[in-house]
């Protein structure tokens, strides 16, 4: 891969020239350097995911182009967005899912994530964009049930917003989905904020012609809340936790899923060291934020409570934020409930062994986390 090869094919295929913010570029000779030298690519993998980094790009560009035409949309303010994160599989997706339920929300959908532009409307179900996504989706299903049964979205689901980071090449979807530890090591020490600057434009931008107050969702934000709050400073913060044990595991089981796809060499001991190191940088910020901020600048979810009182998990949420839980939103989420049972998609299955962890170290490892938060956890025997 060539990042001047990537570059000029993204301008064939848009016609446009503009990349927008050079400080937004920063990553993108790190990520393609670190995937050439690090990621033991197939060849087919070296395809999917040059083509993977250039479809990034390309969204890019027309996002860019689109807001210079637009120029009023950059005016148009981003107020109180909603921020859903945590380890991931703490239910961060169950989270989303019921604020999107609302009527009175606008979530970064799927079907839009990666092809902004022109924005779509609110009869979004003829657009051509939806549509191929449904197809998409369909095919996930026949051909990679497994992931789907890990984690699934519908072609109009709130999408995580990793995926408008990943436009700025500042994300760590990347990290995830192919070893690339140098890449990884600079995302640690990055500045965030040019990546959510874009993020910030391609809101305005899609909230052209279907507004509502957004609600967005992304695990990995812990580590950059700082940033985050510059250029959102009154986003409102929502972490959720789980037992460490589950989250590990599935975690790790979710990378052993995605990771064949880019390569033949998918090394499970690598997958529990990328995430750990992750998993505790992100603790350890969350934990710093809140020293900074106070307690209260975070709202938290535990997700034992949210599966046991999903609405009464989430009126505690609105109130916390003054936001009031009308009819209509508790409607929604409770008909959302009724049609995403949990397994709908088939069961996840998997174990810590095969990683080279244990429910004993994992749980020794975590301990002043899940003490802090008084996570519900089970034994470790």
């Amino acid at each position: 891969m060539n990042v001047d090869t990537i570059i000029a094919n993204a301008r064939a295929a848009t016609g446009l020239e503009d990349l927008g913010d050079p400080s937004q570029l920063e990553g993108l000779p790190i990520l393609v350097k670190a995937s050439n030298e690090e990621a033991r690519l197939s060849e087919r993998g070296a395809a999917m995911w040059e083509q993977s980094i250039t479809n990034n790009l390309i969204n890019r560009m027309k996002v860019v182009d689109y807001a210079k035409k637009h120029p009023e949309l950059l005016e148009r303010p981003i107020e109180k967005p909603t921020f859903v994160f945590g380890l991931p599989r703490t239910g961060t997706t169950l989270t989303i899912n019921l604020l999107s339920a609302d009527p009175a929300r606008r979530c970064y959908r799927r079907f839009e994530s990666l092809n902004s532009v022109p924005p779509p409307g609110p009869d979004y179900k003829s657009d051509e964009r939806y549509i191929n996504e449904v197809a998409r989706g369909e095919m996930a299903l026949k051909y990679m049930p497994h992931i789907a049964a890990i984690h699934w979205e519908d072609a109009d689901s709130p999408s995580e917003d990793q995926f408008s980071m990943a436009q700025s090449f500042c994300s760590q979807v990347y990290d995830s989905q192919v070893h690339i530890p140098s890449y990884r090591e600079w995302f640690f020490q990055a500045d965030y904020k040019p990546a959510f600057r874009f993020q910030k434009q391609i809101l305005q931008v899609l909230q052209e012609k279907v507004g509502g107050k957004w609600t967005l969702k992304n695990p990995w934000h812990p580590l950059f809340l700082n940033d985050l709050t510059t250029v959102f400073p009154d986003a409102e913060l929502v972490m959720t936790h789980r037992d460490p044990v589950e989250v590990v595991g599935s975690a790790c089981s979710l990378l052993k899923a995605v990771r064949p796809m880019y390569s033949d060499s998918m090394d499970p001991g690598e997958i529990a060291e990328c995430l750990l190191q992750t998993f505790d940088q992100m603790i350890a910020r969350s934990n710093a934020y809140r020293e900074k901020h106070g307690e209260d600048a975070i709202f938290d979810i535990q997700y034992a409570a949210q599966l046991k009182d999903p609405i009464g998990t989430q009126r505690a949420l609105y109130e916390r934020f003054g936001t009031p839980f009308t009819p209509e939103a508790q409607a929604g989420m409770e008909a959302m409930m009724a049609f995403n049972p949990k397994g709908k998609h088939g069961k996840h299955e998997y174990t810590l062994e095969e990683f080279g962890l244990s429910a004993k170290w994992v749980r020794n490892h975590f301990k002043e986390y899940t003490d802090r938060f008084s996570i519900p956890v089970k034994d470790a025997d």
